[in-house]
């Protein structure tokens, strides 16, 4: 059984739960999870967990992202792509490429975004784009979103090819549909590509024809991270062979229990990787200053 996370590519035509249908089948495993939607048409990083690392599903939403895309300026659509029906078409004559980059910049630091009637949000638990379907629309409150770069790779009007990092929660087409209203154009998304997800990137991804070879000749475990490699970040703490059962059981964790390798200062509620004394990745815990101690988080049992 596969437990650990594999950085996939995802191909154009298949929706995120399409690709871990069909990951089941390859590696004939039913506990198997993504790490966030990509819409069917985007292309690109899908990390996906398997076995006991699918608990990481959840956290790994939280990750910061980068996407390369390309817009069309002069269209709006209902989709705010341009897969959706096109409901209004405009003159970019007067558009130049110094108001392009103007107001694509205006967006860096980031904004308050309304999340698009066509995305998998849940509302009275619908989603959004079932409503969409039926064609109802309701009323979306804005987000903020954190978008710390946008880097202008080409601008070739009506078409503008640009990469983004940003938080959780950013819908691009939103992001293009904004960038077309502030230019007074108008501007819809043509094509997208995630890049990175957290310290998953695109140069290390494989496609499901590269995970089927992968199984056929038996080195699939060595493209299987483990679950740690997401938490890099976090301080690690081994706990004492004598207290391992305390860390199995999924108890509070205090400093006499633990083997710190260095020392260091921990701030309230900072999270940590929590290792067994030979260094096996058992849980993420919490530090609590009131009570001097650990809370588990996490388990990776």
């Amino acid at each position: 059984m596969i437990n650990g996370i594999i950085n996939i590519y995802k191909e154009a035509g298949f929706t995120s739960h399409d690709v871990v249908a069909k990951l089941r089948g390859i590696v004939k495993q039913k506990k198997i999870g993504h790490t966030g939607t990509l819409d069917p048409d985007a292309v690109g990083v899908l990390p996906v967990c398997f076995g006991n690392a699918t608990k990481l599903c959840d956290m790994m939403t939280d990750k910061s992202k980068e996407y390369r895309a390309c817009m069309r300026l002069g269209v709006i659509t209902d989709t705010q792509d341009m897969s959706g029906k096109v409901l209004e078409e405009r003159t970019v004559e007067y558009v130049t490429k110094e108001q392009v980059e103007e107001v694509i910049n205006s967006f860096v630091g980031g904004y308050e975004q309304i999340p698009p009637m066509y995305s998998a949000l849940k509302v009275n638990g619908k989603k959004l784009y079932e409503l969409a379907r039926e064609g109802k629309e309701i009323e979306r409150k804005p987000r903020h979103v954190d978008i710390p770069y946008i880097n202008i790779e080409e601008i070739s009007l009506p078409n503008v090819r640009f990469t983004v990092g940003c938080s959780k929660g950013t819908y691009i087409r939103s992001l293009c549909f904004d960038i077309g209203e502030k230019l007074g154009c108008g501007a819809a998304m043509s094509a997208l590509e995630r890049t990175r997800v957290g310290s998953f990137n695109i140069a290390d991804a494989h496609k499901l024809g590269e995970i089927e070879q992968m199984m056929n000749n038996g080195t699939i475990f060595d493209y299987v991270l483990e679950p740690d490699k997401v938490f890099d970040e976090y301080k690690k703490v081994y706990v004492k062979k004598e207290f391992e059962k305390v860390l199995l059981n999924g108890n509070k964790l205090y400093f006499e229990q633990l083997d710190l390798k260095e020392k260091c200062w921990f701030d309230n509620e900072e999270k940590v990787s929590v290792y067994t004394h030979d260094g096996q990745f058992k849980a993420v815990y919490a530090f609590f200053k009131a009570e001097r101690g650990f809370k588990p988080f996490k388990m990776f049992l």
